[in-house]
Parts: C-alpha cells; sequence; structure tokens
C-alpha cells in the first residue's frame, strides 16, 4: 500500500489554472471521486479544492498506474495538456505524501501561514469522502494523525496566535486602500467561512454589511450571526452599482457579475473577488479596483518573517510526527502476525496437552492445568521474540523479517514432516 498526493496550488499554478481544475460543488466532487476509485491501482481517495488548492490524496497499490490515471482525469477536467500539468503539478508519494499532508493540516503550506481555515476545509473534505463511501481506513489513519500533528503545533508554537486568513488580509487590503470603513455599503455574496470571517471583520470595523446569497435562508442566518442586513439574490444588478464594497465568495461554476449588469458609476468601487473559479468578469474597469486571491500574494509577503520562526519549530515537529506515523503504522502491521503466531502456539499446546493426556501420559484430571502449563511455557518462549519484533518494526530489516515470521506462522507453508507433529525424537 502507498500514499500519493497530486498537488496543484499557489505555489506552482496561477488563478487561471486552478479554475479550470476546481470542483466547487459536491455533485462534482463525488463524480471525481468515484471515477478516480474506479481503476484497479487506486483503493481510496479524498479531494481537497479551496481557492488557494486542488490536490488529490490517494492510497494506491501503484504509484506509477495511479499517476497516469489521475493526471488523464485532470487532462479531461481542464482541457490542458497532460505535459503541462504534469510539468506544474507538485507530486508526492509515501513519506513525502504524509508530510505533505501534516504540513497542509499545520497550515505550514497556506499562502498565508498559519492561517486557520485549511484545517476545517481538510476535515470537510475527509467527512464528505468517508461519508460518501470512497475513503476508509488507509486514508482515516494519516488523516487523524495529520489533525493530531496540527493539534501539536498549534499548542507548542505561536504560529496561530493571531489567526488570519484569505479573507481577512482581504479587509486589510481595503483598509490599506481605503481610510475609513466606516457606515460604508459593504456586500458580501456568498455564505460560506470566507464569508463569514469577512462578515465579522467588516461588522466590527463599522461598516454597513449586507449579505446576499441565492438561498435566502441561508443568508438570514449569517446576517443574524454577524448582525448585518440581508439583501435579496434578485436585487443583485442593482447592487453591483449601488454598493462601494463587494466581497464575494461563491461556489458559482460561472460568473454572477459580468459586463452585462455592470454600469459606470461617479464613485470608486472596490471589489474582491475571493472564490476560484471567480464570481466577478469585468473588462471595463473604470473605477472599480478589482482584486482576486492571487493579488493578496503581496500582502503575505509582508507578513511571512513575522512568523518564520514559529514555523522552523513548526515543521520540526512536523518531521517529527511523520516518523512516529510510520513507525505506528510499522508496529500496525506486526500486530496481526504476532497474534497469528501465538494463535498456532495455543493450538500446538492444546494439541500436544490432549495427545499427552489421551496416550495416558497424564492424568485426566489434570487436563485444565496441562493446557495451562503448556500455553504458559509457548507464552514466555515467544515474550522475548515478539517483543523484538515490534521493536525492529520500523527498521530497514523488518520487512525480510516479517516475511520470515509470516511464512512461519502461516500454516499454508507449513514445512514440518506430518510424521514428527507430536512424536518424540529419539535421542542420539
Amino acid at each position: 500500500m502507498h500514499y500519493l498526493i497530486i498537488s496543484f496550488s499557489h505555489k506552482n499554478a496561477p488563478l487561471e489554472v486552478r479554475e479550470k481544475l476546481t470542483y466547487p460543488n459536491e455533485l462534482s466532487k463525488d463524480g471525481c471521486l468515484a471515477r478516480l476509485n474506479s481503476d484497479e491501482a487506486i483503493n481510496e481517495t479524498i479531494l481537497i479544492s479551496t481557492c488557494n488548492r486542488m490536490e488529490i490524496f490517494c492510497s494506491c497499490n501503484d504509484i506509477v498506474a495511479a499517476k497516469q490515471h489521475i493526471f488523464k482525469m485532470l487532462c479531461n477536467r481542464s482541457g490542458m495538456c497532460l505535459s503541462e500539468l504534469e510539468e506544474r503539478a507538485d507530486i508526492y508519494d509515501d513519506s513525502s505524501a504524509i508530510h505533505h499532508l501534516f504540513s497542509v493540516a499545520s497550515s505550514l503550506d497556506s499562502m498565508i501561514v498559519g492561517e486557520t481555515q485549511i484545517a476545517g476545509q481538510l476535515k470537510d473534505a475527509f467527512r464528505f469522502s468517508h461519508d460518501k463511501g470512497h475513503c476508509d481506513s488507509k486514508i482515516a489513519r494519516a488523516m487523524r494523525a495529520a489533525f493530531k500533528c496540527a493539534a501539536k503545533v498549534r499548542n507548542a508554537t505561536e504560529i496561530s496566535s493571531k489567526p488570519v486568513s484569505i479573507a481577512s488580509v482581504a479587509v486589510s487590503k481595503l483598509k490599506s486602500l481605503k481610510c475609513c470603513i466606516n457606515n460604508k455599503k459593504t456586500l458580501i455574496i456568498g455564505v460560506g467561512e470566507m464569508s463569514e470571517i469577512t462578515a465579522k471583520h467588516m461588522v466590527s470595523s463599522g461598516a454597513d454589511v449586507y449579505i446576499t446569497n441565492r438561498t435566502k435562508h441561508k443568508a438570514e442566518d449569517l446576517a443574524k450571526l454577524c448582525g448585518a442586513e440581508v439583501l435579496d439574490f434578485s436585487k443583485l444588478a442593482d447592487a453591483v452599482n449601488e454598493f462601494e464594497i463587494i466581497f464575494t465568495a461563491t461556489s458559482s461554476n460561472e460568473p454572477i457579475i459580468t459586463d452585462e449588469i455592470i454600469k459606470s458609476c461617479d464613485f470608486e468601487r472596490y471589489w474582491f473577488d475571493l472564490a476560484v473559479p471567480r464570481d466577478i468578469s469585468c473588462s471595463n474597469s473604470e473605477r472599480i479596483n478589482l482584486y482576486v486571491v492571487d493579488d493578496l500574494v503581496s500582502i503575505v509577503d509582508e507578513n511571512k518573517g513575522l512568523r518564520e520562526d514559529e514555523a522552523r519549530k513548526a515543521h520540526g515537529i512536523v518531521g517529527r510526527s511523520v516518523v512516529e506515523f510510520f513507525e505506528w503504522l510499522d508496529a500496525l502491521n506486526i500486530e496481526p502476525m504476532i497474534k497469528d503466531i501465538y494463535k498456532k502456539a495455543y493450538k500446538t499446546a492444546e494439541i500436544e496437552s490432549t495427545r499427552a493426556i489421551n496416550n495416558g501420559y497424564i492424568p485426566k484430571e489434570y487436563e485444565k492445568e496441562v493446557k495451562k502449563l503448556a500455553e504458559q511455557t509457548l507464552k514466555r518462549f515467544l515474550h522475548d521474540m515478539t517483543k523484538k519484533m515490534r521493536e525492529v518494526s520500523h527498521e530497514p530489516k523488518a520487512d525480510s523479517i516479517s516475511g520470515m515470521m509470516q511464512m512461519l506462522a502461516s500454516n499454508e507453508n507449513d514445512s514440518v514432516p506430518d510424521r514428527y507433529k507430536g512424536e518424540k525424537l529419539n535421542e542420539k
């Protein structure tokens, strides 16, 4: 069994590429996961699709075949050629895949190091795949370990002491452009986590915030939570020409603000499109200051130095956690073998004690004690051996040791001649 991650993120793919690879809704994600698992090389899969990354994480029995299947799917999805996708993608397998997963969960691979949003997105991706039957124990083990690692990072470092996100950086960018946003009419389109963070920041800054969404009751729920007003989605065409400030972060496949509804205004407008694929398609930028996700990188870079020391500590925790995970996996793989060895030993004890009693070597009334004695003898004999097996399970020689023990424990591979089983050997 192997782990494999194919990653497209803000590090290796511009927004235009990430838009082509995104899976914005549950139906498209479910279909993607089903197609991924349809290949015999892949056992389990999860799909992480956010504004900053699209990653496929799978357990597979053949890394080369799995990669070929994944890239073929992505070619069909994006309309891009295979060579460009392979050139852009970051590919991680086995230990490097687990290291990358732990880094993502700990927000060390995020555009904004230390942001807290990615952990929730990762949990949602895992829960969705698991509930739909696209992943099981193999990926579940890695995900549980990733979340445990992320908790260690949060508790042992200050990397997330001042939580930030793309939404909070967008608000910071707005404040740097417009010195006063108090009482300024602000429209937030969408009701996801990004929209919630934006709404809370803008309300606390004194803006006059309105929330709109295709599903009205969801907009009402978020507005109530944040202390905002609700705007009916049917009024969006008018709103884009009335509001000075707009933040949009929906899961729409197509732009919801286009040239057809944009009119010239006599005031400056500040629009932040935080969606992937983008919600705004605007060719006329007159008095419209439009910012997309990748435009916020400059602010991120300015703040990067503040977190570098804590990030170094966090990377150390991730490295140790990866080693611990594989040691645990190795131990997990050895336990069923040890159990089989003990089962075979106890069965042998039962056969020999029964034979001794049936042959009259030991009185019948001592049957229970004889069986217990035989079991305890074998248990004591096996104790040091199995203890050593657990200790060396993570060492390079573990595979050969495990293979040998598995052969000895297997009844199918038992090469001891039947004539010698249960018989007393003549002393020479």
